[in-house]
């Protein structure tokens, strides 16, 4: 694959990237660049935007080239006091994570799997976040608590301060070339590019996926960036707001029935997000998206690309409810190899069972 297609691919996963130019340098000096993404093992479910769509971006990275490792931040989650703080319990569900993933047709080749716990034990990661911390300031720190799931006025344990120097660090323990998480993670991986230089480290290439919005209707205008940021976001801890990978098809139904999608409205809505980041990347290129409809409402329609959706839906020529139809329909086909895969599979079972009771905390 020419150095240019390579290119095109990342960017398709790439909300923003930091730098196209500097990823254009990685790919002509490294043949099988690292990129890695990190999950904070936080809650009993595991929703559709760390499953399924993690897989599809993935996948295009490594087509790319690119080695990825996945890493189950469980001491991350520790600090961050997810269930109650016991790092026994976080472990268990980051164990489960990484059943999923394996369950999602991820390109299991090219990925490595790792947490946290592995990295802490190479000798050189404390000292790291050591010198991370070191160059920076309490203020600088704190205005990355976002991606904790925080906000920079919250009160934070002291815990919770050390959360983004080890996330950096992970950056350079892991021997990133590329960081590869979503927008909320932006401002850590922009320190790491700061701080690196500074201790002897390479400055990482971001590339920021999109956000899944949730199913919920987003907050006013008047609130600010941030705050929608968040409030947007698929969330384990609102069930009704995402769809997650055990769910049945009479949860995905319900889910997608009752889910914001105003009339000809493009911007902030979910289920057209849906169909643009995990729907058409896995149907476009076996076929097309076929919504049904009764002949009396003008029969089925047939869209090859999202691009030709979109533009359908903004025309006011496809109602909201004949689209929440196909989008629950493609989505149980998505689903239902994934749920299959984890009913047979003996270590995700045994560790489904043990955190059904596990107590979730923000």
């Amino acid at each position: 694959m020419k150095i240019e297609e390579k290119i095109k691919l990342i960017m398709e996963v790439g909300e923003e990237v930091l730098t196209e130019e500097e990823l254009k340098t990685l790919f002509e000096t490294k043949k099988h660049p690292i990129a890695y993404d990190g999950f904070e093992p936080s809650g009993t479910s595991v929703h559709i935007a760390q499953g399924l769509l993690r897989a599809i971006n993935i996948n295009k990275m490594t087509k790319a080239g690119v080695k990825f490792t996945m890493l189950a931040a469980d001491w991350h989650g520790w600090a961050n006091n997810k269930l109650d703080g016991d790092l026994e319990k976080i472990n268990i569900v980051g164990d489960y994570l990484i059943e999923v993933w394996k369950a999602c047709d991820m390109d299991l080749d090219n990925v490595k799997f790792i947490r946290s716990t592995d990295l802490i034990n190479n000798g050189t990661y404390w000292k790291t976040v050591m010198q991370v911390a070191r160059n920076n300031t309490v203020k600088r720190i704190t205005r990355c608590s976002q991606i904790m799931g925080r906000g920079e006025n919250d009160s934070l344990q002291s815990s919770q301060i050390l959360y983004p120097c080890m996330q950096c660090a992970d950056i350079f323990e892991i021997g990133a070339d590329i960081t590869q998480l979503g927008m909320d993670q932006r401002k850590v991986n922009v320190l790491a590019r700061e701080v690196g230089p500074k201790l002897g480290y390479y400055k990482p290439v971001v590339v920021s996926h999109h956000m899944l919005q949730g199913l919920s209707q987003p907050p006013g205008k008047d609130a600010s960036h941030e705050e929608r940021m968040m409030a947007m976001k698929m969330s384990k801890s609102k069930p009704d707001s995402a769809i997650f990978m055990n769910d049945i098809e009479a949860d995905i139904n319900r889910k997608v029935k009752k889910a914001y999608c105003p009339e000809a409205q493009v911007q902030e809505n979910p289920i057209l997000e849906y169909c643009k980041y995990i729907i058409f990347p896995k149907f476009e290129k076996s076929g097309s998206l076929i919504i049904e409809r009764p002949e009396k409402w003008g029969g089925n329609l047939e869209f090859k690309t999202y691009a030709e959706l979109e533009k359908a839906f903004a025309a006011n020529e496809l109602h909201p409810a004949d689209l929440k139809q196909a989008v629950a329909i493609y989505l149980n086909k998505l689903l239902e190899p994934v749920r299959k895969k984890l009913e047979k599979n003996k270590k995700a079972i045994k560790l489904a069972e043990q955190i059904k009771e596990f107590k979730v905390t923000r």
